[in-house]
């Protein structure tokens, strides 16, 4: 390292633009970044030369590269891959924030310069400064939200809705609810809407507790047609009992909720007392294509012509909620709803049409839908199990039902699965016993090319018909799973067939494919974090399917800090958000198409900043949960 020098005076106002185009400075004042480069010394490091190591002892500097890059190798490092930090980095925060000396041996690999703060001046400037603080003790989850936001304001322009579905419910503006006692007869009560002007009425207990409610929605077929006395209680005719929030809840929960019941309005509840009463046009008042007006249009879709409309409004909706800032989680869960929501349509449509009962069957999804983590570019994985005492004979009715709801669901477009991982599969219509048999087979003797299939059909949830038959699948998982360390270690061996794109420097992988450096952000991204939590998911009895609920439930069960799976969380959505861009942009789409066809290709070199360091980042921490799992089931 050449002598470090203080920058000029000449020198800081350059060097504020240089350091505002990156996390965290672009989110800090001017002056709180004038200040961080005042106290920093200037050291340049020639190619080769070691910037830090374990015998270097307690670290007293936070190092930013202005020029070059860096990399860390041996010690923990090695067992995990190197890693590399370029020009806007900052390292070694985790070392910094712990008072230790690093575990790895940094590397410049270039001709390389960097500004050095004293670890006193750090800790004054976090005290000073909210996101210089936020970004060192949840760097992960920082450079999510300033991805986030930067897709956001990339979809803007283009939304539907001004509205966000994040916010709070008691941050909307609150109309005093109006309620009657139960036994307030209906003439009343309806001059009361008629006078207030208002689409319902709530009834509510002496001490305010809500009891029920009757809307305009209702009074026609519960009070009009069956010529009810307008002397009647209004307990009489309420819906009851109520489904209700409170104001910690959100707006999207709102909308799932009145999606999912058919209902229009939503109780809000503080401390057990209604405070206000939210309906479908306050939420999406500003919006031309609303969640419930796409649930309602599939709910009464007559035919698959109808239902393919609305598949095209789905992915219009997923547009507009990117523009909103709706983050990946709640995204995903929104297009999995819908897309069940077509499937059970169409299921219902098919088994009328040939008189089928669904009493006696259950349509199971499997995979990201079985997950609720779908994406816009999807293809089927379902299957069908159906309760019958001869199935031999009963198999031909139910297979070709599931035939015509294959093709229905395609023409849609949700692609016919490659692996024929569908209910039209003779191998995919059993009956529980013959399922469960399977699912045993599977878990005690299957073969290795066995587990690849289980992966899929392992993350199941019903979605149309009678439940209770899907029921014993998901006991069998959680209850045998843990007992079977080869059953086990198998799913480890499947899970580690694609490993995190990174080299030997920590530096994306990228191929070469059309002119551009892509990766593959399913097989090289979020399926190595769905493979690892389903594999401890189920190694600790976790009766969830979704990944974020997995991998939160596994650090509970792994007494880990919340820091570290909230780091794993927080890269999976940040990949699944990057998918969910890079499949709604029609141009990358279009791209992508032209090369091969997958539409989870990303060009690595047209990402902005932060989403190339967010990247990653993520990816990083794939290869960490990878060797934990080589740790844990390859030894």
């Amino acid at each position: 390292m050449s002598n470090a020098t203080t920058p000029s005076s000449s020198l800081l106002a350059n060097l504020r633009g240089e350091l505002m185009r990156h996390a965290p400075f672009a989110q800090m004042q001017p002056e709180q970044v004038d200040r961080f480069i005042a106290q920093a010394q200037q050291a340049y490091f020639a190619p080769d030369e070691t910037v830090l190591a374990p015998d270097s002892g307690v670290v007293e500097h936070l190092l930013y590269i202005r020029q070059g890059s860096v990399t860390g190798r041996r010690g923990l490092a090695d067992q995990a891959g190197g890693f590399q930090y370029e020009a806007g980095d900052l390292f070694p925060v985790g070392a910094v924030m712990g008072a230790r000396a690093v575990t790895a041996t940094y590397q410049a690999q270039e001709d390389t310069f960097c500004l050095m703060l004293p670890v006193a001046a750090m800790h004054a400037l976090a005290a000073q400064s909210a996101p210089f603080a936020d970004f060192l003790n949840r760097r992960v989850m920082q450079f999510l939200e300033l991805s986030r936001r930067t897709l956001q304001a990339a979809y803007a322009s283009q939304t539907l809705a001004e509205q966000s579905l994040e916010g709070p419910l008691g941050s909307l503006p609150r109309k005093p609810p109006v309620c009657v006692a139960p036994e307030t007869p209906l003439a009343q009560a309806l001059a009361t809407m008629h006078e207030r002007r208002i689409g319902s009425v709530l009834v509510a207990d002496a001490a305010g507790a809500p009891l029920g409610i009757l809307t305009r929605h209702d009074i026609l077929g519960r009070v009009t047609l069956p010529q009810l006395p307008l002397a009647t209680p209004i307990e009489a005719v309420m819906t009851a009992p109520l489904r209700t929030l409170t104001v910690a809840d959100t707006a999207q929960d709102a909308a799932l909720l009145m999606s999912r019941h058919g209902i229009r309005h939503v109780p809000i509840l503080e401390g057990g007392r209604v405070v206000n009463i939210v309906s479908e046009r306050d939420l999406f008042a500003l919006q031309r294509l609303s969640l419930k007006q796409v649930s309602t249009a599939i709910r009464a879709a007559p035919d698959v012509a109808t239902l393919r409309q609305s598949a095209a409004d789905i992915r219009r909706f997923a547009r507009s909620l990117l523009g909103q800032g709706v983050r990946a989680r709640q995204l995903t869960e929104l297009i999995s709803h819908l897309n069940d929501l077509l499937a059970e349509r169409l299921v219902t449509l098919v088994a009328q049409q040939r008189g089928l009962d669904l009493a006696r069957a259950c349509w199971l999804a499997f995979g990201s839908e079985g997950r609720g983590e779908q994406t816009i570019s999807t293809d089927q994985d379902n299957g069908l199990v159906f309760d019958s005492d001869h199935p031999d004979r009963d198999r031909p009715a139910w297979l070709e039902f599931a035939r015509e709801v294959n093709e229905g669901l395609d023409q849609c477009g949700y692609p016919l699965c490659k692996g024929n991982v569908m209910a039209s599969n003779p191998e995919c219509c059993l009956t529980p016993a013959e399922w469960l048999q399977r699912f045993g087979h599977w878990m005690e003797h299957g073969a290795p090319e066995d587990l690849l299939k289980a992966s899929i059909f392992f993350d199941l949830r019903a979605v149309a018909g009678r439940e209770e038959l899907a029921a014993p699948l998901r006991d069998l998982l959680t209850q045998r799973a843990p007992q079977l360390p080869r059953f086990m270690k198998q799913l480890a061996d499947n899970a580690l067939t694609h490993r995190a794109p990174l080299n030997w420097r920590g530096a994306i992988d990228v191929k070469a494919l059309g002119g551009r450096e892509v990766i593959d952000l399913k097989l090289q991204g979020t399926a190595i974090f769905v493979d690892v939590a389903r594999l401890y998911g189920l190694a600790h009895g976790a009766a969830v399917t979704g990944t974020r609920a997995r991998l939160e439930a596994v650090g509970r069960a792994l007494a880990l800090e919340p820091q570290e799976s909230e780091s794993w969380v927080g890269a999976f959505e940040f990949l699944q958000l990057l998918r969910l861009q890079v499949q709604l942009d029609a141009d990358s789409r279009e791209a992508v198409n032209a090369s091969d066809g997958n539409a989870n290709l990303v060009d690595v070199g047209a990402l902005n900043d932060i989403d190339r360091r967010m990247l990653k980042e993520s990816l990083r921490i794939a290869r960490r949960l990878q060797q934990r799992m080589e740790l844990d089931y390859q030894r």
